[in-house]
């Protein structure tokens, strides 16, 4: 076991120094999970063993950024297995874990689509990844590459606005948040379609709680009744009048609503009567 952690410090430092390169390798779990405890005992050993201080702060570093990729590509592929495990479930899960779906998510996506000899695990890997991205994120894919990144700063932004909403103190001060995004104009369509989404995936999902389903409807209802509430006059008018099934009285409604009132007179004549 000794010769193989040394072959491993070997690739690691000389071979194979990019830690991309690394992260390819340590993406076989059930091979490095064999070596991983020995390993890392092994390089403490080597480090307090050794008498060059230059050497000594190689492997030190060594150790460190191979535990810190490690604990990455473990986190990922917990992920990983909770979409591979809860297919139908996927836009749920996109909800509760959103800060998961970064890019290092979907770089380690990719080599592990690249570790598989069989088109079919590919394929399949492949579709997981893309399906629960397209779907539930505004993300955009690189088809020639399989990376998947953020679509721009807008989506930065819409996340922390969202997630300022659902980290709230109570959920009077989160419905709070939202009116006063409608007062100052911020409620935008992005953010509106994002908690739109939220509460879809939520309503449909099978494993969340009743209680934060509950969170995410009022949530919902909140955000749509402050959407009236910012609606302009003309969008209101036209609703009214689709709503009148009767040409003619729609069309005298219409009348009505673009002819001037009492005041003849017209400040602005290029303006229209509503």
């Amino acid at each position: 076991m000794t010769q193989i952690c040394d072959k491993f410090i070997e690739f690691f430092m000389y071979k194979k120094p990019q830690t991309k390169d690394w992260r390819k390798l340590l993406v076989f779990r059930e091979e490095w999970e064999r070596y991983r405890p020995y390993f890392y005992k092994h390089s403490q050993a080597r480090i307090d063993m050794e008498n060059d201080s230059s050497m000594k702060q190689k492997l030190v570093v060594l150790a460190r950024k191979v535990k810190k990729i490690d604990d990455e590509i473990e986190k990922h592929m917990e992920l990983f297995t909770q979409l591979h495990e809860n297919p139908t479930d996927i836009n749920a899960i996109v909800v509760r874990r959103r800060k998961d779906f970064n890019g290092g998510f979907f770089q380690h996506l990719n080599f592990l689509v690249n570790a598989y000899n069989g088109l079919d695990e590919r394929d399949a890997i492949a579709r997981l990844g893309l399906g629960a991205c397209l779907q539930s994120m505004h993300m955009t894919a690189h088809w020639s590459s399989w990376t998947l990144i953020l679509l721009n700063q807008t989506w930065v932004e819409l996340n922390t606005a969202f997630d300022d909403i659902l980290n709230s103190s109570s959920l009077d001060d989160a419905c709070d948040k939202i009116k006063s995004l409608a007062k100052t104009k911020e409620l935008d369509s992005s953010l509106i379609l994002l908690i739109n989404r939220a509460w879809a995936a939520a309503k449909d999902s099978t494993t969340m709680k009743n209680e934060v389903k509950d969170i995410m409807y009022h949530i919902y209802t909140t955000t749509k009744e402050s959407l009236k509430s910012i609606s302009p006059p003309e969008m209101k008018l036209l609703k009214y009048l689709l709503n009148i099934e009767d040409p003619e009285e729609r069309f005298g409604a219409l009348a009505t609503a673009f002819s001037p009132g009492d005041e003849h007179e017209a400040k602005d004549e290029d303006a229209l009567y509503t």
